[in-house]
């Protein structure tokens, strides 16, 4: 096909017709094109999906990953081995597209290649490469590694995303209304942009709008600003220019604040993130308004149709054995990987998504004793399940994961599971009848697992952070640990009265009510997928996007 004036290949809905642009470090789309790591490229999977649904006039940039975010394997001992092996995927289609950026003052030779929209029902995805025989060896890194560790590599990628994927724009006079950072990756797009627009800033301003997804400071990309001008990042202007341009005359570019000061327009990822999010910037001046846009996941990809089914029709015996099923199903991957039995009558709880210090893991274990009255109650029989991916340098998250598994050495019913991606997910969403979140709050923008964990026929029990308080009803269709004045609490204290609240409500109130008196549990799980149906299925999202973002 031509990508000479580009237009997305199938009928533009009247509602969507403004053109986007949408820069994102990483994409889940599907689990084959595995340039993702996390929470991040869920979301823009998902919203990739809905724009494909509701016909939205919206294109995805972002980078091919030659060796994708990392396979999670184990060493002989079963603890975490990292390994990078290429990936090759025959169903991208080779734009014939190859142009060059500068990075370090220096030539590097881009190509272009294509994501159909038919191969997984998304959006038009254009995804860039640097791996070309044209280029230096450390050219070619620069799309090696997803979040490379090593920072003049990872700004280089940011200077790819959002300088590569710009003039890409322009190659496929694709002609944007609007530029769409998710995360400030891209943020090196708006020096593109400034000098196309013979450095006018409103110019700028009136075409790009940001998506922050960090609700702590520090959390926030920042980089030296001399590094960042080495390196060309900003497309041609001195160092004075910038910090004149951009209002902050630190040595310290934060890619974060700068956006927000760029950008006419900006959004958290949950009500209470835009709240956070506004308190937190509240203190700089030029920043853009902060909304609140909710994450959510794509209900036709994610949704198990049959329980669905099955509770519209009011067929409870059908509900039952589908997820009782579908737990079998997903225990042959735990028997597979650990050697495991595990039954899909016993009460089965799920905590899997990155490993992050704030999200604490391994919570529930961190009382040895009252674990171990858990693991062997021989009342209400338990089963847990731990699955997902640290970073690869970040050597407590590895730890903690470790921990983990030599634990799960002294326990019949407790696993650990490798391999954390877009497939492994969903079967752990079916195997559960609890999903486990316990991030310290308010450190979670939005975490979006337990919204596909509800369509699967999981039962979500959270602390209240994200976009838990805008969907549990206690006891109604999930289950929350009610929040603490946690702002004069140490870390300490605040772990040990989400932990202890923790106990309580598992033991006193879920456990019984699975046991005891199903007919009310199979309830609180229909009602859970009830609620999370339509308002957090990404087509609401991607809706908002234009309502709110784009068109506003």
């Amino acid at each position: 096909m031509s990508f000479q004036n580009y237009n997305v290949p199938y009928e533009v809905d009247n509602n969507y017709t403004k053109k986007v642009a949408y820069f994102s470090m990483e994409f889940a789309t599907h689990q084959p094109l595995k340039i993702y790591s996390g929470g991040l490229g869920f979301l823009s999977g998902s919203h990739l999906r809905s724009a494909y649904e509701l016909g939205q006039n919206m294109i995805g940039i972002g980078i091919l990953w030659k060796y994708g975010y990392y396979d999670q394997e184990r060493n002989q001992d079963q603890t975490l081995d990292v390994s990078w092996n290429e990936k090759i995927y025959s169903f991208l289609e080779d734009t014939g597209i190859k142009f060059q950026i500068d990075v370090h003052d220096h030539p590097v030779w881009v190509k272009a290649w294509y994501l159909n929209p038919d191969t997984f029902k998304t959006a038009p995805l254009f995804l860039l490469s640097t791996d070309l025989p044209e280029n230096d060896y450390v050219s070619q890194t620069i799309t090696h590694k997803l979040y490379d560790s090593n920072v003049a590599a990872k700004v280089a990628q940011f200077i790819l995303l959002g300088v590569g994927g710009a003039k890409l724009v322009d190659i496929l006079n694709f002609n944007p209304d609007v530029y769409h950072l998710n995360e400030a990756h891209g943020l090196s797009a708006a020096f593109y942009l400034y000098q196309k627009y013979n450095r006018n800033i409103e110019e700028v301003r009136k075409r790009l709008v940001f998506t922050t997804h960090t609700p702590e400071e520090a959390g926030n990309e920042k980089h030296d600003i001399y590094l960042c001008h080495k390196m060309t990042y900003f497309c041609g202007l001195s160092i004075d220019e910038v910090k004149q341009l951009t209002q902050d005359y630190s040595d310290s570019f934060n890619h974060s604040l700068v956006a927000l000061r760029f950008a006419r327009l900006a959004n958290g990822v949950s009500q209470l993130h835009g709240e956070v999010s506004r308190e937190m910037w509240g203190k700089y001046s030029g920043i853009c308004p902060i909304i609140s846009i909710t994450n959510a996941q794509n209900w036709t990809y994610w949704a198990d149709k049959q329980m669905y089914k099955f509770k519209d029709v009011g067929d409870d015996y059908g509900f039952d054995d589908r997820k009782k099923w579908l737990k079998k199903r997903a225990f042959e991957i735990v028997a597979d990987q650990t050697g495991k039995l595990f039954s899909p009558d016993i009460f089965t709880i799920v905590w899997a998504r990155r490993f992050a210090g704030y999200k604490r893991a391994g919570m529930i274990a961190s009382d040895p004793h009252r674990f171990f009255e858990l693991m062997n109650n021989q009342k209400y029989p338990v089963q847990i399940i731990w699955a997902g991916k640290p970073y690869p340098m970040d050597h407590p998250a590895i730890s903690e994961f470790n921990e983990l598994v030599h634990l799960s050495r002294n326990y019949k019913n407790v696993s650990v599971l490798v391999g954390y991606e877009l497939g492994l997910s969903k079967r752990l969403k079916q195997a559960a009848d609890v999903w486990l979140n316990n991030p310290r709050v308010p450190r979670e923008a939005s975490g979006t697992s337990g919204m596909t964990a509800a369509m699967n026929g999981a039962v979500n029990f959270s602390t209240d952070d994200g976009w838990i308080p805008e969907f549990i009803n206690h006891g109604h269709n999930g289950f929350v640990i009610p929040k603490a004045d946690y702002a004069n609490m140490s870390t300490y204290d605040q772990d040990q009265y989400d932990l202890n609240k923790l106990y309580e409500i598992l033991t006193s109130e879920i456990l019984p009510l699975y046991y005891e008196d199903y007919k009310t549990w199979r309830q609180v799980v229909k009602n859970g997928m009830q609620d999370v149906r339509f308002q957090f299925d990404s087509n609401r999202m991607a809706h908002e996007y234009y309502e709110k973002l784009y068109n506003a």
